[in-house]
């Protein structure tokens, strides 16, 4: 079993490297941790200066298909009233060995500190030579979209293609077919299926969409959907699949809401789990506000969301405080 000194915590996008104490040696390396394709390696050495280091470990994937990684890192030192170091943002920068990248730190640590690496996208170089590519934007969502069967349906939605349905979103109209809706959704087909008002005038209306949002729904169902698109109107998305009973689509959602989370997004994220009963993403939250820290980094807007969240959801997040605080 690996010691725990040498464990890096990671969740979809962020590593944390916890150290007790460097007084006794001049050199550590902690134990594989695996960020997207590839397995890591964080190492400190202390000279006159203080050295972190991140880098994968050598494999054929990373000969072959060597990352290009976009990453902020800093360290927290726990002692006193908890300084952050920060390292400038690292873009696009191509990671072979230990000494692609080194950050020497001048500032004396003492007791306790943390090493805090949040990867912002990993990349991968053409085989064609042409740009690289993320490998977080070729999911399952765009896939779902790229099968030539699914061409058709596109072009009936984008040219209007004997449409027999209307939707009226808050601020604007698509046309669309009785047909693809009802084999998506179970709500849909319940409509058409009874003498309901959406039945009878040929209109649906869902006015707590916006017609970008309204359009991106139609095309995820038609099979038509961009991966940009996609991440642009994931929340309303998910309350649209909720909504209208689309289980694949809640799901892609779901899957996707877990790979980004950041300072920005994690309260909002965490209200939307709670809400549309989305374990894993609630999970995913929790720990990064609690287990990785990141709640005393938020403190204001933190105060803020209590004020208004839900009582049980409060509740949970108390009672994941208190088991952090025991096993600390």
């Amino acid at each position: 079993m690996s010691d725990s000194a040498y464990t890096v915590q990671t969740t979809s996008r962020l590593a944390q490297w916890r150290i007790e104490n460097l007084a006794s040696c001049t050199y550590r390396k902690s134990d594989p941790f695996k960020i997207g394709n590839w397995n890591w390696h964080l190492s400190v050495e202390k000279n006159r200066l203080l050295y972190v280091k991140l880098y994968p470990e050598i494999s054929s994937i990373t000969r072959d298909n060597p990352p290009i990684v976009s990453f902020t890192i800093r360290v927290v030192c726990s002692a006193g009233d908890r300084k952050a170091l920060t390292h400038p943002e690292i873009i696009d920068k191509q990671l072979k060995n230990n000494d692609d990248f080194i950050w020497p730190i001048e500032v004396p640590l003492t007791g306790k500190f943390i090493i805090d690496v949040e990867f912002l996208d990993l990349k991968i170089a053409s085989p064609e030579g042409g740009e690289p590519s993320s490998i977080w934007a070729n999911g399952s969502t765009q896939k779902r979209s790229n099968s030539r069967a699914l061409i058709a349906l596109g072009r009936m939605l984008k040219e209007s293609v004997h449409t027999d349905i209307m939707i009226n979103a808050s601020d604007g109209s698509v046309g669309a077919h009785r047909a693809i809706l009802a084999s998506r959704s179970p709500v849909f087909h319940s409509m058409f299926s009874h003498d309901l008002r959406e039945k009878e005038l040929s209109t649906i209306n869902i006015s707590d969409m916006s017609f970008e949002a309204c359009q991106a729904f139609l095309n995820y169902m038609y099979g038509n959907i961009q991966h940009e698109e996609f991440l642009a109107h994931r929340l309303a998305l998910l309350s649209a699949a909720d909504k209208y009973d689309i289980a694949d689509l809640k799901e892609a959602c779901h899957d996707s809401l877990i790979e980004d989370i950041d300072a920005k997004n994690v309260l909002e994220r965490l209200q939307n789990a709670s809400l549309y009963q989305l374990p894993k993403l609630k999970t995913r939250c929790m720990q990064y506000l609690v287990k990785f820290g990141k709640i005393l980094d938020i403190r204001d807007e933190f105060d803020v969301f209590l004020q208004n969240a839900d009582r049980d959801l409060i509740a949970d997040i108390f009672h994941e405080v208190l088991n952090a605080w025991k096993g600390f």
